[in-house]
C-alpha cells in the first residue's frame, strides 16, 4: 500500500508528509500528469486527484472555479482514471482520488474500484459520504485494494471521530477549520485540539488541510501532525498560469517552498 508505506517511511525520517490537491482537468486532462509530476519534483509526497463535479458543496471559489473549468474541458471520471494511468507510467507517487459521491455512484462503486486500482489510484476521500451510511461502500472499495480516507472536523463529536477511526485507513484527514476551502491568513486555533482529539480516537497517522496556504502554516500544522494538505493554494497557481507555458515551473516552485518549509519539522 503506497499511501501506508509512505507515511511509515516519513515518520522513520522524522518528516511530515506534503499533500497537494489538484482538479483533475483543469486546465485540461492531457496537460494533468505534467502538474503531478511538477509537484513532485517540488517535493510532494502524495497527489489527491479531484474528480470536478457540477454541485461542490465543501469547495471554496478557487476549487469551484476549477472544476467548472475541468467540466469545460471535458473532465469525466473515466479521464480522471486515464490520467492517474498516465501519472503511474512515469511515478510511483500515491494518487488518492477525491471526489463526491454523485459522480462514484453513477460509475458504480465496485466499477471504479476495480478500475481505480488497475489505473494506479491508491485510495479514495469520498467528500459527502456520511459516516453513518458508508459501511457498504466502504467495504467495496477496501476489497479492491484501495484505502478509504475520511473527514473529521472541529465540529465533529466524540462518536463521529471514533467512526472515521474506524472507516479510515491510510490516513485520517482533518479539517482545519468549519466552512469550504480556501487559503486563510492564520491557522484556525482548532487545529491543535482537534488533533490531540482524534489521537485518543486512532492509530492512524493525521494530516491537516482547508485554509493552508503558506510555508509557514505548513510548518506549523507539520509540527502538530503527520500530514500536510494543501490544495486551494496550488488551484489558484493553475487559475492564474492556466495558459502560460510556465505553469508547471510555478507549481514547482511553489511546491519547493512548503516542502522547504517542512524539513526538520516533525510533530
Amino acid at each position: 500500500m503506497r499511501i501506508s508505506a509512505l507515511f511509515e517511511r516519513k515518520r522513520a525520517a522524522k518528516q511530515p508528509v506534503l499533500i497537494a490537491y489538484l482538479t483533475a482537468g483543469d486546465p485540461t486532462p492531457e496537460r494533468t500528469p505534467a502538474l503531478v509530476a511538477a509537484l513532485e519534483r517540488g517535493g510532494v509526497d502524495l497527489v489527491e486527484l479531484g474528480v470536478p463535479f457540477s454541485d461542490p458543496i465543501a469547495d471554496g471559489p478557487v476549487i469551484q472555479a476549477a472544476s467548472e473549468r475541468a467540466l469545460a474541458a471535458g473532465t469525466t471520471v473515466p479521464l480522471v482514471l486515464e490520467i492517474a494511468e498516465e501519472v503511474r507510467r512515469h511515478s510511483e507517487i500515491p494518487l488518492l482520488l477525491f471526489s463526491y459521491l454523485n459522480p462514484i455512484l453513477r460509475y458504480g462503486v465496485e466499477a471504479l474500484a476495480r478500475d481505480a486500482v488497475r489505473n494506479g489510484i491508491d485510495g479514495c476521500l469520498l467528500t459527502d459520504l456520511s459516516v453513518e451510511e458508508a459501511a457498504g461502500i466502504v467495504g467495496k472499495i477496501r476489497a479492491a485494494g484501495l484505502d478509504t480516507v475520511f473527514l473529521a472536523s472541529p465540529t465533529s463529536p466524540a462518536r463521529r471521530l471514533k467512526a472515521v477511526s474506524d472507516l479510515s485507513s491510510g490516513f485520517v484527514y482533518l479539517v482545519s477549520r468549519a466552512g469550504v476551502t480556501g487559503e486563510r491568513q492564520e491557522l484556525s486555533n482548532s487545529v491543535a485540539p482537534l488533533v490531540a482529539e482524534m489521537r485518543r480516537a486512532t492509530q492512524l497517522p493525521l494530516a491537516v488541510g482547508f485554509g493552508i496556504s503558506t510555508p509557514e502554516q505548513a510548518a506549523q500544522v507539520g509540527s502538530l501532525a503527520e500530514g500536510v494538505v494543501v490544495g486551494s493554494a496550488f488551484v489558484r497557481i493553475v487559475e492564474q498560469n492556466h495558459d502560460s507555458a510556465d505553469l508547471e515551473i510555478r507549481l514547482e516552485e511553489f511546491a519547493r517552498t512548503l516542502s522547504s518549509a517542512l524539513q526538520g519539522v516533525h510533530a
